[in-house]
């Protein structure tokens, strides 16, 4: 039985528009499952004809390599080019074949009953592709590793996919014990990540050794066989790098330096690992330069069990020096899995060291994030807040911590249980 995931609706709503539908994001996080889903709505029982095609199958790609191919390919699945009948396409894992998007494109607007949906573990190169070729014709989606409400469906703890959705509603300070179960789902979400296979299994060593097969997948598909690197060992000191200081803020010439890579070889591969949906890179925000001078990027796991997984390190908070940054990259990434786009996502240093860690461009005001992995918070919590309202007076201001749901200030404390919804909707 398929476990649904949130963007599921999405998708399915998207079946009745002409626009090609774009399922983006890093593999092992569900694409396929999430076509196949859509496809069984849209198709089982003889309700629509459909192909579905693996492109990991090079004999399935020679079906579509060409506009004539694609065709016959359709017809011999039941295409009927007459009438207002749709004819449903997926295919999966298009991204391994360059001049495929040219195809979807000419089929896009030569056949208007073809409603095409397509998978693909993004690159430089296939969103380059994308845009150039689907220029108006698309619906791109992101599929992400599990967020924490998906996390906790997957677990079959709906009695805590309750509780999540009731934490809006929790007002005043001492609320850790109340939630200390949602705490606890936390932790091993954060330490092991939302890669679903993942989550499906209860046993430590049996998580530890699907991440080590997704990886492994990882580095052959995306780093070898599609983007062509040949530096895999000195990419690897470079992700454990990026692991080891998760969070923070990183030197390129310190990553050559520990991976035998030049500086401009590091910005590339960084980048590439970004579009790889590995990492986030979190640059700082500037608009009074005069303030505001710190240039060095922070880097961020898009999914914080990956970065536990590179520094082979999965023990509890309590015994983790680098609890705080691992909450810190929790709350990013449900961020981003909750729909803020990653380079909307910034951080905030004065020339004093006073840092708000994220800052949020868009929707019609700046909104300033402090994250704090502690129960009790005091006036020194909010001191960042005070100073970066100096120049960013209309800034909307929350402070995710593990207790409070207090208002100091106009500050709204949060916690982290439902931290994207909340900010992006907090009259909801």
């Amino acid at each position: 039985m398929i476990k649904e995931r949130k963007v599921f609706k999405k998708l399915l709503s998207e079946a009745g528009k002409k626009k090609v539908s774009v399922v983006l994001g890093p593999r092992q996080t569900g694409k396929t499952t999430a076509i196949k889903f859509i496809h069984e709505a849209l198709t089982g029982r003889g309700r629509a004809s459909s192909v579905f095609l693996d492109l990991d199958i090079y004999s399935n790609f020679e079906k579509v390599s060409t506009y004539e191919n694609a065709l016959a390919t359709f017809k011999l699945a039941g295409y009927n080019g007459r009438g207002s009948r749709k004819f449903y396409v997926f295919l999966d894992e298009f991204q391994r074949y360059k001049d495929l998007s040219i195809i979807i494109k000419n089929i896009y607007d030569h056949h208007k009953n073809i409603k095409i949906y397509a998978t693909g573990s993004s690159s430089l190169a296939i969103k380059h592709k994308i845009q150039e070729s689907l220029a108006g014709r698309k619906i791109i989606t992101h599929l992400y590793p599990l967020d924490f409400e998906e996390f906790l469906h997957f677990k079959g703890r709906e009695e805590l996919v309750t509780q999540v959705k009731n934490v809006p509603a929790l007002s005043g300070k001492n609320l850790f014990a109340a939630a200390r179960e949602l705490f606890a789902g936390l932790e091993e979400f954060i330490i092991f990540g939302g890669y679903p296979e993942a989550v499906l299994s209860d046993k430590k060593q049996t998580k530890i050794e699907i991440l080590r097969s997704i990886f492994d997948l990882y580095v052959k598909k995306e780093l070898v066989e599609y983007l062509k690197l040949d530096k895999i060992p000195e990419v690897k000191k470079l992700i454990q790098y990026l692991a080891v200081n998760n969070a923070q803020k990183i030197k390129y010439q310190n990553i050559a330096q520990v991976a035998g890579l030049s500086q401009k070889t590091v910005k590339i591969y960084i980048e590439l690992l970004k579009e790889t949906f590995l990492i986030v890179e979190v640059k700082p925000f500037f608009t009074n330069k005069n303030k505001e001078l710190v240039k060095i990027p922070k880097v961020y796991f898009l999914d914080p069990g990956v970065a536990n997984f590179f520094i082979n390190n999965f023990n509890g908070f309590e015994l983790r020096k680098d609890a705080p940054f691992l909450f810190e990259n929790y709350v990013i990434s449900e961020l981003i899995k909750g729909g803020i786009e990653a380079d909307t996502i910034k951080f905030w240093q004065d020339k004093n060291q006073t840092e708000i860690d994220f800052v949020i461009e868009g929707r019609g005001a700046l909104t300033a994030i402090e994250v704090k992995f502690k129960q009790s918070l005091t006036a020194s919590d909010l001191s960042a807040f005070d100073i970066f309202r100096r120049d960013y007076s209309g800034a909307r201001c929350f402070l995710v911590n593990l207790s409070s749901q207090e208002t100091f200030k106009n500050i709204k404390a949060l916690l982290p249980y439902k931290v994207a919804r909340t900010i992006l909707f907090p009259h909801a």
